[in-house]
């Protein structure tokens, strides 16, 4: 089966796990990074034929325009990941409209291409968030890629639909594609999808908990990865223990473990808006058109 392959497009300064320790005035004067780790990940994919979703921090576009541009030219999709890295319950629904708009007319201006799919720093539309899906419906976005429906310190939705759904807000509907999860015998949710989970979990945890959506209930999933992931020598900015665990734990062996067995469980790769045309018309009628969650307008 075919599984939607996706990468945040950011630095290794902006994890929210690092930006407490790094001021957003230091950005500018940091060594960067993120072009080879991208050029690094595109050979990477073309070498096991594999497309992918790239979703764009706003601030790295403006910065590295030839960088999106090869994303683009390598026939990958291109989403929106922010302009500043902030997370969105943390905004006010104009400040998150502002940001939105700043990070989509830079990624324009970088490649020519206006994403309509977004995804927010760190998973951060929660219940507490949701009206953030109405501005993204009123933005003329199409797809949402930032709901995780487990339960987490930060993020995540537990309860919510674990496969694509349509979200219905007061301006119209929105496709939602969650981040992986697998259903335990117990009936707990847990996650496979990617970021720090890919590092710290042993791989055949992670396989298996893949291959079990795609084979027993016979859906795709959406798997994630950022390119300072890949890159074992990059700085290390985070402060405190769990912060660096979370941040930096498994890096050395992300490289292997992700080129010789995730990109095989991807299984030549689909983007995000491959994965939804990819459904047969029998399962968009049930599922698509049901519709899940329902957003609260944005005040």
């Amino acid at each position: 089966m075919l599984n939607a392959l996706t990468v945040d497009v950011e630095e290794y300064f902006h994890p929210t796990e690092v930006q407490s320790g790094v001021d957003i005035r230091q950005w500018d004067t940091l060594p960067s990074r993120v072009g080879d780790e991208v050029s690094r990940i595109l050979d990477l994919f073309e070498s096991h034929k594999t497309k992918a979703t790239f979703f764009i921090l706003g601030w790295v576009a403006q910065r590295h325009p030839a960088t999106i541009r090869a994303i683009v030219s390598a026939g990958h999709e291109i989403g929106c990941h922010s302009y500043f890295h902030r997370l969105v319950y943390s905004l006010s629904p104009d400040e998150f409209r502002r940001d939105t708009r700043q990070a989509v007319a830079a990624i324009e201006d970088a490649c020519g291409v206006t994403p309509r799919a977004y995804r927010a720093p760190s998973y951060s539309i929660t219940n507490e968030s949701l009206w953030a899906l109405e501005v993204l419906a009123e933005e003329g976005f199409t797809e949402d890629s930032s709901i995780y429906p487990i339960a987490h310190d930060r993020y995540g939705i537990p309860g919510a639909d674990r496969h694509v759904n349509v979200v219905e807000t007061p301006s119209g509907p929105i496709k939602e594609i969650p981040i992986a999860t697998v259903k335990l015998s117990n009936g707990h949710v847990a996650p496979i999808g990617g970021g720090g989970y890919l590092r710290l979990l042993p791989y055949r945890y992670t396989a298996a908990g893949i291959r079990r959506v795609n084979g027993d209930e016979g859906q795709p999933v959406c798997i994630y990865f950022h390119p300072w992931e890949i890159d074992p020598d990059a700085p290390r900015l985070a402060r405190g223990l769990i912060a660096r665990t979370r941040t930096y734990l498994g890096l050395k062996g992300m490289t292997g473990s992700f080129a010789g067995g995730f990109l095989a469980l991807a299984t030549a790769g689909l983007t995000c808006a491959g994965i939804l045309a990819a459904v047969s018309p029998v399962w968009q009628r049930e599922f698509l058109g049901r519709g899940g969650l329902a957003a609260e307008p944005a005040s």
